[in-house]
């Protein structure tokens, strides 16, 4: 498999990556994202220092994906109740 360089700019940093062609895409608006968020959070609050905007980023997105996972989880039980169900009847 192929791989791609590319330069990634999160919180006026530039990362150097390797990747899989493919995963581009989703990297750049990930970096989009956590840049646009820094800047929301700069806008709002009185916070300046990069390190604690990239935390606060970081846990807004981990709440995220931790909410998905647990919306995920409730949506196979009650698929999972639905089939018993209609099992019982």
């Amino acid at each position: 498999m192929s791989s791609l360089s590319i330069k990634v700019n999160i919180g006026s940093r530039v990362y150097p990556l390797t990747i899989d062609p493919q995963e581009e895409e989703f990297i750049r608006k990930a970096a989009d994202r956590i840049n646009a968020n820094i800047k929301e959070l700069q806008e709002n609050y009185a916070v300046r220092d990069m390190q604690d905007l990239l935390a606060m980023t970081t846990l807004q997105y981990a709440t995220e994906v931790i909410k998905g996972a647990k919306s995920v989880e409730y949506s196979q039980l009650l698929e999972d109740l639905k089939s018993l169900s209609d099992a019982i009847k």
